[in-house]
């Protein structure tokens, strides 16, 4: 998706929307976060969740400066540990609960389905930059 696209990596396709760089820097901002609330889960007993302003993750982080392999190699790597993790948990350790600072109680495998979705929402928004178009 993100090799060979040239400057359309770095182009808004509308001021308000994130180019597919930000959007992958995003992805792994919440790959990030995901992972720390997956091993707090895991780990603690109803540990605290932190939410986070992906806004100001976006402006600070300065997705939109990064090398696209790197970033793309750096969120490969954490997806693949993360996988690994949710590979050798037990339905036990599915169920266990962080308590989300924002939406109250969640589990870990609730925590892990809501990164595929979101992901999927932004693969659709990056084909969407690509193409030069706004939205999914």
């Amino acid at each position: 998706l993100f090799r060979g696209a040239g400057d359309r990596l770095r182009a808004r396709p509308a001021p308000s929307e994130w180019s597919v760089l930000e959007t992958a820097g995003h992805m792994l901002d919440a790959e990030v976060v995901a992972s720390a609330r997956y091993r707090w889960t895991l780990a603690e007993d109803e540990p605290r969740l932190i939410g986070y302003d992906q806004e100001l993750w976006m402006g600070r982080l300065r997705h939109d400066r990064e090398d696209p392999d790197e970033l793309l190699a750096t969120f490969e790597a954490l997806r693949k540990a993360n996988l690994g993790l949710w590979s050798r948990s037990s339905a036990e350790d599915r169920a266990r609960i962080g308590l989300h600072e924002e939406r109250g109680p969640e589990s870990y495998e609730l925590v892990f389905r809501l990164i595929a979705g979101h992901d999927r929402n932004h693969l659709a928004q990056a084909r969407a930059a690509v193409e030069g178009r706004s939205g999914p």
